[in-house]
């Protein structure tokens, strides 16, 4: 043991960049890891110190027992938190409601969103949310603002919003302070007084009461059996966050694509040194002690791997939190402007460490068995290429084209198989066994093939590329394979993500209105002006079952507009209903049966059944056919200006359907790349550190260019050929197999899913270039190396 820690200890003493060469790959995988655990600890942290708190004056909470799904049990007849239940609760101690209302937050130019604000009211002596600045609303005109909206809007404490009053009317307020909460994908979350909130919403939503003295026994004793009395926790509600579980699952895939990059650069460092190794053969050196060298050169390569890992997590987590705010993702998770921990505690430390040294030991552990079996007589001949035997040759071939062939089989399968459970679990395995056959067992003729294809379109450079890629083909396999996993992934899961985009599309293309007008809180419409853009419009009245009630002849004429069907028959006292009514004879509304004479796309209306009755009712809702080549935009804009007393009246078009999936598409193929990337970026470092073995091996081969009147300039452009080439080949080998196990996931859905067009496209260009120009940064330390080689010192050396 002793003399294979000296001969460790020897290798680091003579090339100590050559014996941590492999732990390059470690050090992003583990600061990746750090990255999503640092990052989701300060998500963690904000969410929950946001998190409200029960004030310690609060004895004792009431709330309803919770509901046993298939008892028969209605809603109407479940017991009410109102006040009935506050009245008998005040005669033992103080009793006040926990309540939430619903309020509308105008924007800048004095409209409603789409999206209702959440009051929280909150009585001035028992403040339950935390606050990051200013104080709690005290008076009547004060709230306090979550702070994704402070963020969102620039707001803080002192500034002055307008609310919506109950009856729609403006109500200025002044914010008092900002919430430690965020609302969650930027919904508006406010605090207010109950006086306020009243003004906001009548019918505030009591979800539990405090009682302030009293005891236990009593409180439930005046409640009464239909209601459960618990004591308060003396801290905050811990809420959590799900980036954990987000983020993890793909920091190990990052340290899985380190692992196979560390296994590949190990192999090739101990092939650097095969003559040493069978030198030490041949003076009597056991195989034992070989391999147990190389394992504690790997542990200590992992260890210092893991304390750089560790060093650049905090910076690594600080960047992302600074991308999620950028792109809006933050948002979605109900914080913003994170601040990571730049400096790893000492369990992160000591957790890197250890990953990275395991990791480390296990990727060395086949590549030095293998150095070790090296023949004395290897270290009387060079080892300027990767021929293996024609056994292994054939042995391979027969392995590749069974598990390639698997992978079709189950491709089949699942396509036969579409629509069931098996279906994802074949596509699953077909995958694993394509890249096992194409990439892995086939991978030195795979790779090479396809750099062979890249190397008829360049010049020089190109061909010598290419040339060097065909001569060393298990090296060249090892490093384009984490790439083509990674970059397979990317499309994969982009192309998938696109499908669903376009479904939502063919969704949104049913038949539907041109424009819908509503009221943002479900208050009765005003009279609505006429528009010189419309070519038809009905009003929609609300009923006490649900139903709308409209004028036969006004909506029949809409629909004639929107070019719809199936309303010929209505008349007064009859009824159409949407195709999921349809079988039903009659619908009742109002107390009045209405006979059902036809069906219409659900989508026209809402899913609400049409009676033509009574229009006294109400307005809820505006249905609008536009002519043809009006802007919904225009129109919505025009009606807006003609109706400035009521800024609660929206309107909603199929534009801004679409826009809303482009958001979140938007936001998933961000995310998506942005944690994909980082198996991108570690896999890219294998391109650099294979370079830096190969020029090393080279020496000979660039200072005979030199002698010959290569420029450095040409000496670099080599190298950097040779990086873009592995690049291209695991970008496009990668994109190639990852588009086609989209189209066949896709097929075996057994949905009627299109695949995307170009706005997938784009950013798997835009990601393949960024993978490029990273090749061409890892590249550029080793090309800096071969341009420095001297003709005479290199002609001269080994």
């Amino acid at each position: 043991m002793s003399t294979s820690l000296r001969l460790g200890v020897a290798e680091f003493r003579a090339r100590p960049g050559r014996a941590l060469l492999p732990g390059v790959a470690l050090v992003v995988g583990v600061a990746c890891l750090l990255a999503a655990l640092v990052l989701s600890d300060a998500l963690t942290r904000s969410v929950d110190e946001g998190a409200p708190l029960t004030p310690s004056s609060v004895s004792h909470v009431v709330d309803t027992k919770p509901v046993e799904y298939g008892t028969g049990t209605v809603e109407a007849n479940q017991p009410r938190l109102d006040d009935a239940l506050l009245a008998k609760l005040s005669p033992v101690g103080r009793a006040v409601p926990v309540q939430v209302a619903q309020a509308d937050l105008l924007d800048g130019t004095g409209r409603a969103g789409e999206h209702r604000a959440e009051v929280h009211v909150q009585q001035p002596d028992l403040a339950r949310w935390p606050l990051a600045e200013g104080k709690a609303p005290a008076a009547d005109g004060e709230v306090a603002v979550d702070k994704i909206t402070a963020f969102e809007r620039g707001l803080k404490p002192g500034d002055k919003i307008k609310l919506a009053a109950a009856d729609g009317r403006p109500v200025e307020v002044t914010v008092s302070g900002v919430m430690k909460k965020g609302g969650m994908d930027s919904r508006p979350i406010l605090v207010a007084g109950p006086d306020l909130a009243r003004k906001l919403d009548p019918r505030p939503v009591t979800t539990a009461i405090w009682v302030l003295g009293g005891a236990r026994a009593d409180v439930a004793s005046a409640a009464g059996a239909a209601y459960v009395v618990w004591d308060p926790a003396p801290d905050a509600d811990s809420i959590g966050s799900d980036l954990t579980f987000i983020l993890l699952p793909f920091s190990i895939l990052a340290l899985a694509t380190a692992v196979f990059v560390a296994a590949a650069t190990f192999r090739a460092v101990y092939a650097q040194r095969q003559r040493q190794t069978a030198m030490l053969r041949c003076i009597g050196a056991q195989r034992g002690p070989l391999v147990r060298r190389s394992l504690f050169e790997a542990f200590v390569t992992g260890a210092v791997a893991g304390v750089g890992g560790a060093l650049l997590g905090g910076p690594m987590a600080w960047l992302l939190a600074r991308t999620f705010d950028a792109t809006g993702i933050s948002a979605l998770f109900g914080a913003v402007e994170l601040s990571p921990e730049l400096l790893p505690s000492t369990g992160y430390v000591i957790l890197g460490v250890v990953v990275a040294a395991v990791l480390s030991v296990m990727a060395a552990v086949r590549p030095a068995i293998n150095a070790a079996r090296v023949s004395p007589l290897a270290a009387l001949r060079e080892a300027d290429n990767e021929v293996p035997p024609r056994a292994v040759r054939r042995l391979r071939f027969v392995f590749g084209a069974l598990f390639t062939g698997g992978a079709a089989l189950l491709a089949l399968m699942a396509i036969g198989a579409k629509g069931t459970a098996a279906a994802p679990l074949a596509v699953t395995f077909s995958a694993i066994a394509a890249v096992t056959g194409l990439f892995w067992i086939l991978g030195p003729v795979t790779v090479p093939f396809i750099a062979r294809l890249f190397g008829k379109i360049g010049g020089t450079q190109w061909k010598l590329a290419g040339a060097e890629v065909r001569r060393m083909p298990q090296r060249s396999a090892s490093v384009a394979l984490p790439l083509l996993l990674a970059s397979s992934m990317v499309t994969f899961f982009l192309v998938v993500l696109g499908g669903a985009q376009e479904m939502t599309y063919q969704y949104a293309n049913e038949e539907r209105p041109d424009a819908t007008v509503v009221d943002a809180g479900e208050r009765p419409l005003p009279e609505i002006p006429a528009q010189p853009d419309v070519a038809a419009s009905v009003v929609l009245h609300k009923t006490s079952d649900g139903a709308a009630s409209v004028d036969p002849e006004q909506f029949k004429a809409w629909l004639k507009a929107q070019n719809v069907s199936g309303a010929e028959q209505l008349t007064a006292g009859t009824a159409i209903v949407p195709p999921h009514w349809e079988g039903r004879p009659y619908v009742e509304a109002d107390g009045t049966q209405y006979k059902v004479v036809g069906t219409i796309p659900g989508s026209i209306t809402g899913y609400t059944p049409i009676i033509a009755g009574p229009t006294s009712g109400p307005a809820e809702k505006v249905l609008v056919a536009l002519k043809p080549g009006v802007d919904p935009a225009q129109f919505r804009a025009g009606l807006q200006a003609a109706l400035p007393n009521n800024p609660t009246v929206i309107v909603k078009t199929d534009a801004d359907e679409r826009a809303e999936a482009d958001r979140y598409m938007h936001l998933g193929t961000v995310l998506m790349m942005m944690l994909l990337g980082l198996s991108v970026a570690v896999a890219v470092t294998g391109i650099g550190t294979a370079l830096t073995i190969s020029v090393q091996e080279r020496r000979k081969e660039l200072a005979l260019r030199r002698a010959l009147g290569v420029t450095r300039g040409g000496l670099q452009g080599g190298v950097i050929a040779e990086a873009i080439m592995l690049a291209l080949v695991g970008v496009i080998g990668g994109g190639v197999l990852g588009f086609g196990y989209a189209e066949i996931a896709i097929l075996s859905t057994g949905i009627d899913m299109s695949l995307p067009g170009l706005k997938v496209v784009l950013p798997l260009v835009i990601g393949a270039v960024a993978v490029v120009l990273l090749a061409v940064l890892a590249a550029f330390g080793p090309s800096r190396g071969a341009s420095r080689i001297r003709p005479a010192a290199g002609l001269a050396s080994g």
